[in-house]
């Protein structure tokens, strides 16, 4: 418990002046604290450096944080997961999200978790409040790239993945998604 209180305050403290695309832009840690959440809560899981790298998932790769660092404060282990969810932002847009669907089937277990929780609370976080500069077109292309990622992820965790279909067919119902 020490330590997922840790790494949330460190996570808060990374992303302290970053928020959210939606309307409100609500504060950023809030996303990290969700997937944790649907870890535990929705899929069971209680194997700590999964919800450590949950919670700093995007520190690498939106803040200041490096890979050395992140093995200081909590260990080589949740480094090497949060380092198999972080794209290289050097490479292109198009370019990090070919290759999320690419390398999806072949991160560990662990970052599959991650990566699934990360996947479910994007679309419902475009469900309930979306990008204040989305259009009807953007949210059904993230949708259908976020289906092609977790079609990498099948097997990892059934709870998960059926959570993930539940939120991809509301976004169906409300045109966000392909039928």
């Amino acid at each position: 418990m020490n330590q997922l209180i840790r790494a949330i305050a460190f996570a808060a403290d990374k992303h302290r002046n970053q928020r959210r695309k939606d309307a409100e832009a609500s504060p950023y840690i809030n996303h990290p604290i969700a997937l944790a959440n649907v870890l535990a809560n929705e899929g069971g899981i209680d194997d700590e450096r999964v919800l450590l790298a949950a919670v700093l998932h995007d520190t690498i790769e939106d803040t200041d944080t490096s890979h050395d660092e992140l093995v200081q404060w909590f260990g080589a282990e949740v480094a090497r997961i949060v380092a198999e969810v972080t794209d290289d932002k050097s490479l292109p847009k198009a370019e990090r999200k070919r290759l999320q669907i690419e390398h999806a089937a072949h991160i560990s277990h662990a970052a599959q978790l991650v990566k699934l929780a990360d996947k479910i609370c994007n679309l419902r976080d475009i469900l309930a409040m979306p990008p204040a500069n989305w259009s009807e077109e953007r949210k059904r292309e993230y949708f259908e790239w976020a289906r092609r990622v977790v079609d990498g992820l099948r097997g990892a965790h059934a709870g998960l993945e059926a959570a993930f279909d539940e939120t991809y067919r509301k976004g169906v119902a409300s045109g966000h998604a392909l039928a």
